[in-house]
């Protein structure tokens, strides 16, 4: 199996362990909620371009939230997950994608669900998953960092090392610390429940908090 094969499962069964209205780390979404996203990611053209055109987001949103209130009992919930762990169908373009696009979110997901009712202890990942995750954690990053003028280093405890981007003139750079999963939340936007050190001049630590809250 690849990394987002075992990722899928892991998500499927992370959806399984809570109700269907469980807390996630995704606001204004219950478990139920997260599990329709992911379903029509990978079904729905609607809901997989809404995820990057702005204009249909409103549309992407209204069918995740139908799907999710057929999924508010016991029973449907399950039939939902079930979906979940399924793979798209070949016609869906997130059937090509795989891994580039797939690890990072299936992980992140997870953990939105792992950790939505408060702190746990993280999981004990395989090195090659920490790998997978690292290295396509800079095309996740992007569209939130897109408009960030500072720069932007990783710096993973083993001691692993990537400058995500460079700073624009009058700017400096932040550097940011920590175990590779939890640096990846904190750049998907879970930095509220991301065991990440943020360091840097205080002017470029409100820029970086401005666009990737902590708190």
């Amino acid at each position: 199996m690849t990394w987002h094969e075992i990722e899928r499962a892991q998500l499927a069964q992370a959806l399984l362990d809570v109700t269907p209205d469980a807390p996630t780390l995704c606001e204004g979404w219950q478990a139920r909620h997260l599990a329709a996203h992911v379903v029509l990611r990978e079904r729905s053209p609607v809901v997989g371009a809404g995820i990057a055109v702005p204009a249909l987001s409103a549309r992407a949103e209204a069918a995740i939230a139908r799907l999710a209130d057929q999924a508010a009992t016991e029973g449907a919930y399950r039939d939902l997950v079930a979906r979940v762990a399924d793979t798209p169908p070949g016609w869906h373009p997130a059937s090509w994608v795989g891994e580039s696009a797939n690890v990072v979110e299936f992980f992140v997901h997870t953990e939105d669900v792992r950790r939505g009712a408060g702190s746990v202890p993280p999981r004990e990942l395989e090195p090659g998953l920490v790998d997978a995750l690292w290295s396509h954690l800079p095309r996740a990053a992007t569209g939130r960092l897109r408009s960030v003028p500072v720069g932007v280093v990783l710096v993973r405890d083993d001691g692993v090392r990537h400058r995500l981007r460079a700073p624009k003139p009058d700017h400096g750079t932040v550097v940011v610390r920590g175990d590779a999963p939890e640096i990846v939340l904190y750049l998907l936007g879970r930095g509220a429940a991301a065991d990440v050190r943020v360091e840097g001049d205080a002017d470029d630590l409100a820029v970086i908090e401005a666009a990737l809250p902590s708190r």
